[in-house]
């Protein structure tokens, strides 16, 4: 944190570090000229002394990046496809570039790429994706976020409970609620969800809604935990066949399920969450918990875009349920 005689300067970094200052200044912007090993070692001493580069400083001398940074957990998951569609597109409107880097659930590689982002002195972040339930998880990149706010920076997030700016929240509990729900209304009593992991905050709110409406029913749904990504889903798919009794309806992967050769929803109903473009392309298509995701991204960019509030705001965003052909009434043998 910042020493009581003031904000950390560049030159206390440089110092700090035992470098020039021209290359305390370079090594923080990515260019050219400093060893990566020193480079990392600058960052790492800027981080360690709370340094943050005064973002509304630099726009008043003119030296704006007019470069917005996006951080997702995985750049190559539609999901943030789409999230990220929107961004760009309203960055565009207005002029804006869009630099996109992918944190792959790791909170100390987030933290890395929001120092990065910082120190580059773009003028927004916004991070899209699920936050943890423990909020230690997310302290230090909290207090870099903060303090760039301080200092004229803008942050939204989408999909975040704990770093204390402007947020987009899609309702997690009612989503899981309303899959949960449509599978009781068909009849299906032998449920398997496949689960990310309890300590991402969307999958816990997910299963506080699933669970809720399952209990009612008096379902007891069997709950596999993998990746909170395509591949961990399609791995609970593919253990299916280890179940004493197939279930007749899965929260799952659909392709996994059609190259074991399962009829859908002959065999077994398959809905999803989401309801990523490729939904109703599937075949057949996908049942699925819609949430406009690339409307999330342009409020989230809508957010960004506005003065600091006095309070961070937060803008829950509804979902609806999207009957498709994988989910059909319970067969009676």
């Amino acid at each position: 944190m910042f020493p009581s005689s003031g904000p950390v300067l560049l030159s206390d970094v440089a110092a700090a570090a035992g470098v020039s200052l021209a290359t305390a200044s370079r090594a923080l912007n990515g260019q050219a000229g400093v060893g990566a090993a020193l480079a990392e070692k600058v960052r790492e001493v800027a981080h360690d002394l709370g340094y943050v580069a005064n973002v509304h400083a630099r726009q008043l001398a003119g030296g704006t990046t007019s470069v917005i940074g996006l951080i997702v957990h995985e750049i190559d998951d539609p999901f943030f496809t789409e999230i990220a569609g929107g961004i760009v597109r309203s960055a565009l409107a207005e002029n804006l570039m869009v630099q996109v880097s992918h944190s792959g659930r790791d909170p100390e590689q987030e933290l890395r790429e929001i120092t990065t982002l910082v120190v580059q002195d773009v003028d927004g972040i916004i991070i899209a994706g699920s936050g943890y339930v423990d909020p230690a998880k997310e302290a230090r990149a909290k207090d870099v976020l903060q303090t760039y706010q301080q200092r004229g920076g803008r942050v939204a997030v989408i999909g975040r409970h704990h770093l204390g700016v402007d947020a987009v929240l899609p309702d997690n509990v009612a989503i899981g609620a309303l899959a949960a729900d449509h599978l009781v209304k068909l009849g299906h009593q032998n449920v398997l969800v496949a689960s990310g992991s309890e300590q991402l905050t969307t999958i816990a709110d997910r299963l506080s809604g699933i669970c809720s409406v399952f209990e009612k029913a008096g379902v007891q749904p069997t709950v596999w935990h993998d990746a909170f990504t395509l591949a961990g889903g399609a791995r609970i798919a593919s253990r299916i066949g280890d179940l004493a009794t197939r279930p007749s309806a899965i929260l799952a992967i659909l392709q996994e399920l059609r190259r074991q050769g399962m009829r859908v929803p002959d065999d077994i109903s398959v809905i999803g969450i989401d309801d990523i473009a490729v939904a109703q392309s599937l075949a057949p298509a996908l049942t699925t918990v819609a949430v406009p995701l690339t409307e999330m991204g342009e409020i989230a960019f809508g957010m960004l875009r506005k003065p600091a509030a006095v309070r961070p705001r937060r803008r829950i965003v509804p979902a609806h349920l999207m009957v498709r052909e994988s989910t059909a009434e319970v067969r009676q043998n």
